[in-house]
């Protein structure tokens, strides 16, 4: 695995890079954000991970620019770092399109876990079956997921998800008619634990439902259950 870390801390940057290397992460930095994006629009690196607090502008900024990037890097996963801890920080990120957060002082150890757990998301094709692994292309009407490419279209056109979201639809595609609990979805989505109180799984289907151009009140594709969770609701084909 290769990480890009964007922090002005230097010592903590050095000190993080030595402590991944034995588990088979190669953890390159860059202390000023133009810098990580400049690398990020010319290399190749599987997941970012990315401080609130930095010069020129705020983990906040780079994120809403990152995401916009639709040639280069819109999909890559992003653990965001927040010195304040602050709940609201932690939303905001989620909601432009964070898929993780990790309070400082962080122990090392679990910054490894959770950069193991995306990698593996972004990587791998879940399935309950056999049969299910082996449809590669899920369509629901003018919705189209390839799950081999890692893409998504709606009426051939490419939607921009994140690696959260792109997994959130799989999940819901892959098991169509089902109504998916918040914790079945969580579990699918991090493969680590939640804080209870954590909102990651209403903010990425809020997401999620903005780009399909669904409305929440007469869904198309994925209907809230009321006290449960989630559903997606249209006939889907596996081809």
């Amino acid at each position: 695995m290769r990480a890009l870390m964007i922090d002005d801390d230097i010592r903590l940057s050095a000190l993080t890079r030595q402590y991944v290397e034995p588990f088979g992460i190669v953890l390159e930095t860059a202390e000023r954000p133009s810098v990580g994006l400049a690398r990020l629009k010319s290399e190749n690196f599987d997941v970012l991970v990315l401080d609130l607090m930095l010069p020129e502008m705020d983990g906040f900024q780079v994120l809403r620019e990152l995401r916009q990037k639709t040639e280069w890097a819109s999909k890559i996963p992003v653990i965001m770092l927040t010195a304040r801890g602050d709940v609201t920080d932690r939303v905001i990120g989620l909601e432009l399109g964070a898929d993780d957060y990790l309070p400082k002082p962080f122990e090392p150890r679990e910054l490894v876990a959770r950069l193991q757990a995306l990698y593996r998301r972004a990587t791998t094709v879940p399935s309950s079956s056999a049969a299910v692994s082996e449809s590669m292309l899920l369509q629901a009407g003018v919705l189209e997921l390839d799950r081999k490419q890692k893409e998504a279209r709606l009426e051939g056109r490419p939607l921009m998800l994140t690696t959260s979201e792109f997994a959130a639809l799989e999940l819901l595609m892959l098991r169509a008619g089902e109504t998916l609990d918040r914790d079945q979805i969580m579990e699918a989505l991090r493969g680590i634990e939640w804080d209870a109180t954590n909102r990651v799984i209403d903010i990425t289907m809020s997401r999620l439902r903005q780009k399909l151009g669904d409305d929440p009140k007469q869904p198309n594709f994925i209907k809230t259950i009321w006290g449960t969770g989630y559903a997606f609701i249209a006939t889907v084909e596996r081809l």
